[in-house]
């Protein structure tokens, strides 16, 4: 199939720590593609409803607020911004506050509504890469080449610990068990759960260094998109 890169959209879905955001913006860079962070903008949302001090455990307040929400997000590879009612919140959304909270607000469907909507203005015209839980499968559907990425358990914790600060990091076992609870609960929930599309690509990050995995997803794409 013929697809020139300033049309293209790849998408990248995965498990938790799996290595998705470094590996989707080490493609798009290789490639000179735009980049989007989904699940920033779902963190974002998510400190949205923190400051205000709504319940994200009441759904109905949590979707009501949503509509009013405005995120902004960056999608230069190199320097990748998130912003919130025009503030930079990308230090405030990789908090232990927001990460308890994330999967709570983003399994809202109204939430996933306005969220899903906002992503496909950013994606609309292509030439970009989508890195996410739910790209392939909902987001973008028609992307033109789908990836699922994943790794075990213990070298996605490592990779989670090695991301955190100081004050964040915990026992390497707590930081396993703590993205395996979040797996379960984004693999069940009912709007848009992480599930692998049919076409996509599937990727054990597990003994690939990041090179490698953008080495891959490069060559993926210039023989099933490129041609």
């Amino acid at each position: 199939m013929d697809c020139p890169f300033d049309e293209l959209v790849i998408a990248i879905d995965g498990t938790a720590g799996s290595g998705k955001s470094s590996a989707s913006r080490g493609v798009a860079s290789r490639l000179g593609l735009r980049y989007l962070d989904t699940g920033a903008m779902y963190r974002a949302m998510t400190w949205r409803m923190l400051l205000d001090r709504i319940n994200v455990t009441d759904a109905a307040a949590v979707a009501d607020r949503a509509d009013s929400v405005v995120i902004g997000s960056g999608t230069n590879p190199e320097l990748p911004t998130i912003t919130l009612d025009g503030m930079d919140v990308a230090l405030e959304i990789r908090s232990d506050q927001t990460t308890a909270a994330v999967s709570e607000v983003s399994a809202v469907p109204h939430v996933r509504e306005v969220v899903v909507a906002r992503q496909r203005e950013i994606i609309d015209g292509g030439g970009i890469v989508v890195e996410g839980r739910d790209i392939g499968t909902v987001v973008a559907p028609d992307a033109a080449l789908k990836i699922y990425l994943t790794a075990d358990p213990q070298a996605r914790a490592a990779r989670r610990a090695a991301e955190m600060t100081v004050e964040q990091r915990r026992e390497l076992s707590a930081v396993e068990a703590a993205l395996l609870k979040r797996d379960a609960y984004d693999s069940g929930r009912t709007t848009a759960p992480l599930a692998v599309a049919s076409d996509a690509v599937a990727v054990d990050s597990t003994y690939l260094t990041l090179t490698e995995v953008v080495d891959l997803i490069v060559a993926l794409v210039h023989e099933r998109v490129a041609g």
